[in-house]
């Protein structure tokens, strides 16, 4: 029993041994060839048959290689991934319906589509027949204001909800800036207050003054009846 434990242990050292040879074998091959993952991969293998031949099983591969291979690296970004939508800058796109909103609600705006519609209707009647591209009741012209007006009416709310954004944050500020003004003011009314209780304390020119003389008016009272004061107090 003790010699075959023994050739079995001598057997699983020479198979580690091997295992660990053709490690360094595929992990210096693939260096020189800058294959970087290409190593990690031989090198994940590796370990698995080590594994498994210390656990003493040879068979092949199970679901945890598969796991290992198929797991995402993390050193590596991802790729892009593909949109069928366009991508556009929701900044810039913002600004553009600001600009076209502004311009719709000018004074300009109205005065060109005025002169545009008459020049069209115009046109379409008085030019010649083989001139005319919307004769009466002008379909084409009312299907370009709606087509107008269809967006007009998206541009303008996009717009309004940047405006919006824009007056709440401003309100938000506002409302931070009150709450400190409120606050200093609250703190320099305590101050005021203190002060004036301790200028309560202090003793002003008029206090002092009146004191002064109330002590002349004792000392000229004592200068004259001096006698009658000691028998009194005798």
């Amino acid at each position: 029993m003790g010699t075959e434990r023994g050739r079995g242990d001598q057997s699983r050292e020479r198979r580690r041994e091997q295992i660990r040879e053709r490690r360094e074998q595929a992990r210096l091959s693939a260096r020189e060839h800058g294959l970087a993952e290409a190593a990690e991969r031989v090198e994940r293998s590796s370990f698995e048959r080590g594994e498994r031949a210390k656990a003493g099983g040879f068979g092949p591969s199970t679901g945890s290689s598969a796991l290992t291979r198929s797991r995402v690296r993390l050193d590596l970004p991802r790729p892009a991934r593909r949109r069928l939508l366009p991508e556009y800058d929701p900044e810039a796109f913002g600004r553009l319906s600001e600009r076209v909103a502004r311009f719709l609600g000018t004074g300009r705006f109205i005065v060109w589509m005025t002169v545009v519609i008459i020049v069209w209707v115009l046109w379409n009647i008085f030019a010649p027949g083989h001139l005319r591209w919307d004769e009466y009741p002008f379909i084409f012209l009312t299907l370009m204001l709606s087509l107008q007006a269809s967006y007009a009416a998206p541009l303008i709310l996009l717009a309004q909800n940047r405006q919006d954004d824009r007056d709440r944050v401003n309100l938000e500020q506002d409302r931070k800036q009150n709450e400190r003004s409120i606050a200093d003011t609250e703190y320099l009314t305590r101050e005021i207050a203190a002060l004036r209780m301790g200028l309560g304390e202090v003793a002003t020119r008029d206090w002092i003054r009146s004191e002064f003389q109330d002590l002349i008016k004792e000392m000229d009272e004592r200068r004259l009846f001096p006698q009658e004061r000691d028998e009194g107090d005798r």
